[in-house]
């Protein structure tokens, strides 16, 4: 689904990006864990050209986003993303914060647009909310709801930016319950986590990175029962 080729990111002296390369196979949930500044987020940003490389390829469903012939806003429609932070409009209830990207973007009628929402709501437990504001939710209801947001608009592949890392740790299991049926489901996902049990539990793949580049990459087993770097050794022993 994607190809990554030689990708590279240089933020002024600093190389973010050193040369990645993977793919991104349908129905796979990779995990990408590291140390802060590793570059994990920086890939991730990458992939939709959020943040648009200096170098290499990144390749989905046969098109390089790096050629600015290809329409790049029809591909970020089929990549879902959901941040650290919820960024939902805080003037708009959850329903009008679910339904404005399907309506404007995918033409989907109101009716239609808002019976999507509601089951995708139901399914997370906050039907009862689609009529409240950002303000009057709770931190993990808010981020449900920004990866319900995502999921509304049906994409192909849906990219995690440590979505639980702003929440309290009593609220983050509910989250990751959200994203665990998601996974059951066969969701294409590619999520940067601090959440090792998550990675170990849920991804078949979980990729290594250290400063810029991809140190190791296997099943969760390879990775947290078998590291072959002592770099990965090291990180593990510090985090498990």
């Amino acid at each position: 689904m994607i190809k990554v080729n030689n990708l590279r990111k240089v933020f002024k002296e600093n190389e973010a990006l050193k040369g990645v390369s993977v793919e991104i196979h349908k129905g796979d949930v990779m995990c990408i864990i590291g140390p802060s500044g590793s570059g994990k987020s920086t890939f991730l940003r990458c992939l939709n050209l959020l943040e648009r490389p200096d170098g290499g390829e990144v390749i989905f469903e046969g098109d390089n986003l790096m050629d600015r012939k290809v329409n790049l806003n029809q591909h970020r429609q089929k990549m879902g993303m959901v941040f650290q932070q919820f960024n939902l409009f805080p003037h708009m209830t959850v329903m009008e914060n679910l339904t404005c990207a399907p309506m404007m973007l995918k033409k989907l009628s109101r009716e239609d647009a808002e019976k999507t929402t509601m089951d995708y709501l139901t399914r997370v437990g906050l039907s009862d909310r689609a009529d409240a504001y950002p303000n009057q939710l709770s931190g993990r209801q808010k981020q449900r709801i920004s990866i319900v947001r995502a999921r509304c608009m049906q994409p192909d592949v849906m990219l995690f930016d440590e979505p639980t890392s702003a929440l309290d740790p009593e609220m983050v299991g509910e989250v990751l319950d959200v994203m665990k049926e998601l996974a059951e489901d066969g969701m294409t996902m590619v999520v940067v986590t601090h959440e090792m049990g998550f990675a170990r539990e849920v991804g078949n793949r979980v990729l290594f990175m250290d400063n810029g580049l991809i140190v190791e990459e296997g099943t969760p087993e390879q990775i947290f029962d078998h590291p072959q770097s002592e770099r990965l050794q090291s990180f593990l022993a510090k985090v498990l």
